[in-house]
């Protein structure tokens, strides 16, 4: 830890710094410069607290040099990590695409929905029994019914489920329901008592980027789940809001190589809610494959203009097979598969 003194930072004030940090068991590195004065803090600076140096008479402010994010941080595990659901592997070599409805709707539209997903290539599906939503009128979710149909389509076609839990009351449930990967919502990014819930748990958590996160604040919310014991985080990049309005979220693509530098977990993207309309997807989607993320996770529905939730961002099940083979073309492009 770096604390920059104010220009012309008395003795007594330099001196009460050097005392704060001896009485936290660290030794201090003073240097003095024409204009500043610098004094390092050399030992396990999480035994000092910032906040309180940063407001000690004649400090300027406090630098940390190691990340807060100490069990999701690449320094932890240098190789990165792989996480398996039910055998199939997210993150390493192999691109993952998780396929499906926005939300579920009916059991013959879930049914065709986990053909489609198979048929297509995907491994895995995803589906919406709760879902939260900007107007309260609008479609909430099937619930725990939505969680029924939801088994019973992609249990055909062996495909592990993806959904999404909104309220820390229905963990037990999914729980009970078998649900495979939980997925945390942009809008529960920093819900830390959901966090800490599911950080308990046995179960890989997708973990979506808050609507205005900063890529710490993203990364500090996972820590949350691993300092809780469950350490299979997959990040979701699902785009930012920003000043723009031309399209529904901003994909950063930039925060894929960031994060890959950052974390040893795996890193996946959301081009359907970046672009919020399915013309927009297919571009999205070979993006960040070439940028280099872990999966995607794209909405289809057996019949868009059907749809109850979200229709104008879903492919149909012809469009989602024609983005598949380009994905699979730009996957060999960059020495990975999909």
């Amino acid at each position: 830890m770096i604390i920059v003194m104010k220009t012309g930072a008395t003795e007594a004030q330099i001196q009460g710094v050097i005392a704060e940090i001896h009485k936290a068991g660290l030794r201090e590195h003073l240097s003095r410069g024409a204009e500043l004065t610098l004094i390092g803090a050399i030992g396990d600076e999480d035994k000092l607290d910032a906040a309180h140096l940063e407001i000690l008479p004649g400090v300027a402010r406090v630098n940390r040099i190691t990340k807060p994010y100490k069990i999701v941080s690449r320094d932890t595990h240098p190789a990165g990590s792989v996480i398996r659901v039910r055998g199939i592997p997210i993150g390493g070599e192999q691109i993952q695409v998780i396929g499906g409805p926005c939300s579920v709707e009916t059991p013959e539209q879930m049914a065709l929905s986990a053909q489609a997903v198979a048929a297509a290539g995907c491994r895995m599906m995803r589906g919406g029994a709760f879902k939260p939503r900007t107007s309260p009128y609008a479609f909430q979710g099937l619930g725990v019914q939505g969680l029924e149909y939801l088994q019973q389509s992609a249990r055909q076609h062996n495909l592990p489920i993806v959904t999404e839990l909104m309220d820390v009351r229905m963990l037990d449930t999914f729980m009970e329901y078998d649900v495979d990967v939980i997925q945390i919502g942009a809008r529960n990014m920093q819900n830390f008592d959901l966090l800490k819930e599911v950080g308990r748990v046995n179960k890989p958590v997708i973990l979506k980027r808050g609507l205005s996160a900063t890529v710490s604040e993203w990364l500090m919310s996972a820590e949350y789940i691993a300092a809780g014991g469950n350490h299979n985080i997959i990040f979701c990049e699902r785009g930012i809001r920003t000043f723009e309005t031309a399209y529904r979220n901003v994909l950063d693509v930039t925060a894929i190589p960031v994060l890959k530098r950052e974390t040893h977990l795996p890193v996946i993207v959301d081009p359907s809610h970046a672009g919020g309309k399915a013309w927009m997807v297919p571009a999205l989607a070979q993006a960040a494959v070439a940028a280099g993320a872990d999966g995607l996770l794209i909405e289809m529905h057996p019949n868009p203009c059907e749809a109850w939730c979200d229709a104008d961002q879903a492919l149909t099940p012809e469009e989602l097979n024609a983005l598949m083979k380009t994905l699979g073309a730009i996957a060999t492009a960059v020495g990975r598969s999909l």
